[in-house]
């Protein structure tokens, strides 16, 4: 009985720690129907707004507060993700986790002035900054929600 015992609180341990994984910021949201970045970029090919759900992998994160990310696209380009009103930030150490995110993706060009704030908030040097000497455009996310998983 007592074996019994200790391996149903062991399975039950398990279960919470394995729910658990996943934190959420902002907005609480679902991962259910998320599109994958391959399937956003498709989408975004015939409309410049879209309002969506989408999971995808973390290659960045300010390092000063986790304020933005940049999360992996096909063909290695990299999608800046922001969160709505500022209102909620995502941990540091998350490069390399699959998220998923809820909000709206639109093409952006981004300014040269704004695109150094962000280099030096992901720790680049004062030589890799200077290179930056052009607007980008690219397709950009803002966040009501992510959920790390």
């Amino acid at each position: 009985m007592k074996k019994l015992l200790a391996s149903f609180t062991l399975l039950l341990a398990l279960g919470t720690v394995a729910h658990a994984q996943d934190a959420h910021f902002g907005k609480k949201i679902s991962d259910k129907n998320a599109l994958t970045t391959a399937q956003l970029t498709e989408k975004m090919k015939t409309t410049d707004t879209l309002n969506t759900r989408v999971t995808g992998q973390v290659k960045d994160v300010c390092r000063v507060k986790g304020c933005w990310m940049k999360v992996q696209l096909p063909e290695g380009q990299l999608m800046r993700v922001s969160f709505k009103d500022y209102g909620f930030f995502v941990p540091t150490d998350i490069v390399g986790k699959t998220i998923v995110m809820e909000g709206k993706a639109f093409t952006r060009v981004t300014p040269v002035d704004e695109l150094k704030h962000y280099a030096e908030d992901a720790g680049k040097t004062k030589a890799e900054i200077a290179k930056i000497t052009r607007p980008e455009r690219a397709l950009t996310f803002v966040a009501d929600g992510v959920i790390v998983k």
